[in-house]
């Protein structure tokens, strides 16, 4: 009877809501990488006749490192299809977007109450849930890459080594 208790002082609407999140999280895969559907994965804006800004967003199962590689896999791609051989990043960020998912107990006439309780519950926790997205500004040219530029990527050369890491949309199919 014990147990029961907790279940009925959180009452239907409660329970029902956390096994609706909990049953969304399992479904959950990593945003693949592919053009920007739903606010999710890459784009590309020509800036000048050899600049780009280059995005990828990820959702909030998507790593951190897998939005910044997939980032410059979509600039390596984009200036090989410019007809250009490596690429530098002039400018770059990350945004990490935090949501919070949360649950509670409500404390309407049970038990005793305490006014320092937020939101009116009694037992109320939240969960952060992060999600990035990676933004670059590349400038693009011909030739070898120069040595010593930090961020200087020779495009094939990213395809090589990030292309075993890409995770298609059509790779769950095969």
């Amino acid at each position: 009877m014990a147990l029961l208790r907790p279940v009925s002082r959180w009452g239907a609407p409660a329970v029902g809501a956390l096994l609706v999140l909990f049953g969304l999280a399992g479904c959950a895969v990593p945003t693949p990488y592919q053009p920007a559907t739903d606010g999710y994965g890459y784009s590309e804006q020509q800036l000048e006749s050899n600049r780009y800004r280059v995005t990828f967003s990820g959702n909030s199962v998507t790593p951190r490192d897998t939005v910044q590689n997939y980032l410059l896999h979509r600039a390596a791609e984009v200036t090989l299809e410019s007809g250009h051989d490596y690429f530098t990043v002039v400018d770059q960020d990350l945004e990490r977007s935090t949501i919070y998912y949360g649950s509670g107990v409500g404390d309407f006439g049970f038990g005793h109450r305490h006014h320092s309780r937020a939101f009116g519950f009694s037992n109320y926790s939240a969960y952060p849930i992060d999600s990035y997205t990676a933004f670059a500004d590349i400038v693009m040219a011909d030739g070898e890459k120069p040595a010593g530029e930090a961020n200087a990527y020779d495009a094939r050369d990213v395809l090589r080594q990030l292309g075993p890491t890409i995770e298609r949309p059509d790779d769950d199919d095969a």
